[in-house]
């Protein structure tokens, strides 16, 4: 039987060769639109979509061509899958506030009629939108509450869309039932939805109305060679002897060494030849006679194109890279699947007002998370080079930035050096340019005070003159401390003295307390403060005059001293925190999904088996240590914590060489100090993930124990140890990383640097440490206590009970005072 024609000449074809007489409901005639301003437009339309015969477009195109076919399924299957949802703001993937509850809702996710669940509706009207040049019409009914409550496909064929003659665009639709009669229905009761023709707003376009001579061709050259094979009766070869010399008999004796069959097949026969000789001629065919491979690849690319579908998408991604068959992938989503996901949708915004709008859920697409890994990786890319900020990464990624002085700075390569955006990050990350601060005792960055700013940390064996320059240098304002001595300046006269009294009374009138210290010389100052009159005779005019007479004839000198600060501790401790908090994190969700793994439950009583065979199950418990596996642990925390503590050892020791040197060098020794603290807190998670592992081996000893137990202890055990083991960690480290680095930077510029132990001298203080208070050494030298060694406060080569939780420091000087021995 010969193949049915399909396409060769689109219209002739199409268009039944003998016409029945139906009654015309052809949009022949013209048609009037509405008038606007005077103009009145005629559509004229010569019904393009009435010749348009979809059974036999279903059959020899859809049913016939697996190109076609393969197409149209790799584009309706989405929305088949996919779910509807009603929303309104937020992006093209994701709503910002969606609704949960609409009677559209219930029929485009649930059942849309008794026949069909909404999955199977929503794919048969995607596939009629590509077959059908009339489009796609949905009768909608309702409740007589007006509650939609069922959605049908009607037969495109069989419907008609009638014109308004009053000017409207539509009147009605006609749709012929099976029965042969005929229902008119109202437009508010139809959804149409078609791909719009560019010239006839009563027509629709279809892919397989471009395609369709390629998809002819294909059909046909598959049933050319099919025929071809069946028909061929020509034989594999011919063999031509001289038979005069030969009997039958011996002619069927040749014929039987070269019999046929496949179980002869590709043997080599060897004849003797007569007198006459011998030929042989090869009949079979050759590849050229059809040239049906070129012809079958030219039909199915130019298929493929008209509908949109990479061939990797339809099954076959041979010969493309990885990347290429992403890019194809993300091609065919972004130029064919969501036009036609968004066509669909659109169609179905009945009543909806206030910015609401129907649309598909895109947001598991894989496939159009292309262009957001690209961007992600150029982001990457840039923060890496110092082109953008942390807070700008995370806005690219879709996340909230961090809002804070480390992640609004650029940071440079290759020294990773902080650019801050503003003083105030530059005073948090550091590099704060003060132009008072080659006068100060404290060097950029060090926000901590002065030997001198506390009275109780400072010498009190200085004159008074030494006392009042410092005063002055710190607050020239007459309303401080200075100009109380100003107001005594002309008002006394006396030798200088030197004395402990009148040392306390200037640092006391230095703060602008209220109260005195006990003492004539208190007296004296406060009343030069009040009133300006005659103080009474005492020693504190003596020495301030004596300090007016120094600070007139020369310059005082400059004491090279630094200190590491609070903010030098809270910093470190912060990104240490940061850090530590998002590993462990992740910890907690490694431990969990080891748990759950084969590898892990294989052998023990927490196996599941695989059917009644499955005998890789055992009585035994899970391995405690092996699931935690701190070793792993250890190197990734020391790994992890290692850049950011090299970040604060580097910062400190900058700072402490531009005080005694007036240089910023870093020694390398410095990078020791950061990586003996990162190793320290490797060391304090492995006993962490000891105690959780022996948590999990306790568990288990009773046989009870199920699996999601387990789980809980994990989840349980991380939410009540977590915060105060980070908080301790991150101390420790803080106070190792930074004065470890101040002690390398120190021992760098040789034993003309002296170290002071300086602790907070409050309750918490360690009476060893009590006992190192204001103990000056040499650079290098270590301290010793109890018969222990300590290069510095929080060495963490010492005994824990010397350094957790230490918060002592070290103020180095670069000059030894004359006649000092240590």
């Amino acid at each position: 039987m010969a193949p049915r024609q399909f396409l060769p000449g689109l219209r002739q074809l199409l268009v039944p060769r003998t016409p029945a007489p139906l009654e015309d409901k052809s949009l022949g005639t013209p048609y009037v639109s509405m008038a606007y301003a005077g103009t009145t437009t005629l559509w004229g339309s010569d019904n393009r979509a009435a010749g348009w015969d979809l059974d036999r477009v279903v059959q020899e195109g859809y049913e016939r061509s697996v190109w076609a076919f393969k197409a149209i399924e790799a584009i309706s299957k989405h929305p088949g899958s996919l779910t509807v949802e009603i929303g309104r703001g937020g992006d093209d993937r994701q709503f910002a506030e969606t609704l949960t509850d609409h009677p559209l809702l219930r029929v485009l996710n649930g059942q849309a009629n008794p026949l069909e669940r909404s999955g199977v509706f929503k794919k048969r009207l995607s596939a009629q939108l590509l077959l059908s040049k009339k489009g796609v019409f949905v009768e909608i009914t309702r409740s007589r509450a007006g509650t939609i409550t069922r959605l049908d496909l009607l037969p495109p064929d069989r419907v008609e869309p009638v014109p308004d003659p009053r000017g409207d665009y539509l009147s009605h639709f006609e749709f012929t039932t099976y029965e042969g009669q005929i229902r008119e229905l109202d437009p508010s009761r139809v959804i149409w939805i078609r791909d719009p023709h560019p010239s006839d707003p009563f027509c629709g376009t279809t892919p397989l109305e471009a395609a369709g001579l390629s998809i002819d061709l294909d059909v046909k050259a598959r049933v050319y060679n099919i025929s071809f094979i069946d028909n061929d009766a020509r034989p594999s070869g011919l063999i031509s002897i001289d038979a005069d010399g030969l009997d039958q008999r011996e002619i069927d004796r040749i014929q039987q060494r070269l019999a046929p069959g496949a179980q002869q097949a590709g043997e080599t026969v060897v004849v003797g030849s007569g007198p006459g000789g011998m030929t042989y001629v090869d009949t079979s065919t050759r590849p050229r006679d059809m040239n049906y491979e070129t012809l079958a690849r030219t039909a199915r690319d130019e298929i493929l194109s008209a509908f949109g579908v990479p061939e990797s998408v339809v099954g076959n991604a041979s010969e493309r890279t990885f990347a290429n068959a992403d890019r194809e992938e993300w091609n065919f989503w972004q130029h064919t699947e969501l036009p036609h996901l968004h066509l669909i949708a659109a169609a179905f915004d009945l009543d909806l007002d206030d910015g609401w709008q129907v649309r598909f859920n895109t947001a598991g697409i894989e496939a159009l998370e292309f262009p957001r890994r690209q961007r992600r990786e150029e982001a990457r890319q840039e923060w890496t080079a110092g082109l953008i900020t942390v807070d700008e990464y995370r806005e690219v990624a879709g996340r909230a930035p961090f809002d804070v002085p480390h992640t609004r700075a650029l940071w440079i390569s290759p020294q990773r050096a902080p650019v801050p955006a503003t003083e105030q990050d530059a005073a948090a990350l550091g590099v704060a340019q003060d132009p008072a601060a080659a006068g100060s005792l404290n060097p950029p960055g060090s926000d901590g005070p002065s030997p001198a700013d506390d009275p109780q940390s400072g010498p009190t064996d200085e004159s008074a003159a030494e006392t009042v320059a410092a005063a002055r240098a710190e607050n020239p304002s007459p309303a401080g401390a200075v100009g109380d001595v100003a107001t005594a300046r002309g008002l006394s006269a006396g030798p200088a003295t030197v004395g402990g009294s009148a040392a306390s009374t200037v640092a006391q009138a230095r703060h602008d307390t209220g109260p005195a210290l006990p003492g004539a010389a208190a007296d004296d100052v406060l009343a030069a403060r009040s009133a300006g009159s005659p103080p009474l005779p005492g020693g504190a005019a003596a020495d301030v005059d004596a300090a007016r007479t120094r600070i007139e004839a020369k310059e005082l000198p400059h004491e090279k001293a630094f200190e590491v600060s609070d903010r030098d501790f809270d910093k470190a401790e912060a990104a240490v925190t940061a850090a530590l908090a998002a590993l462990l994190a992740r910890q907690e969700g490694v431990i969990t999904a080891r748990l759950h793994a084969p590898k892990i439950r294989r052998g023990t009583r927490f196996w599941e088996p695989d059917g009644d065979s499955d005998r890789r199950g055992g009585d035994g418990p899970i391995d405690g240590a092996r699931v935690v596996s701190a070793g792993r642990w250890e190197t990734e925390t020391a790994s992890t914590l290692d850049p950011v503590l090299q970040q604060a050892a580097a910062t400190t020791a900058a700072a402490l060489s531009i005080a005694v040197t007036g240089t910023a060098t870093v020694p390398p020794t410095t990078a020791a100090a950061a990586l003996a603290a990162a190793t320290m807190a490797g060391r304090a998670v492995v006993a962490l993930l000891g105690d959780l592992a022996a948590a999990l081996d306790s568990a288990q000893e009773s046989g009870q124990t199920t699996l999601s137990t387990l789980v809980d202890i994990v989840a349980g055990f991380y939410r009540s140890r977590t915060a105060a083991f980070t908080a301790e960690v991150a101390e420790s480290c803080a106070v190792a990383a930074v004065n470890g680095a101040a002690d390398a930077a120190a021992d760098a510029h040789g034993p003309t640097v002296l170290r002071t132990w300086v602790t907070r001298r409050d309750s918490r203080v360690r009476p060893a440490h009590q006992q190192l208070s204001g103990t000056t050494l040499p650079a290098g030298v270590p301290y010793t206590v109890n018969g222990t060694t300590l290069r510095f406060p929080g060495d963490p080569f010492a005994p824990a009970d010397l350094t957790a939780n230490c918060r002592c420091r070290l103020r180095y000087r670069a000059d030894r005072a004359p006649g000092e021995s240590f």
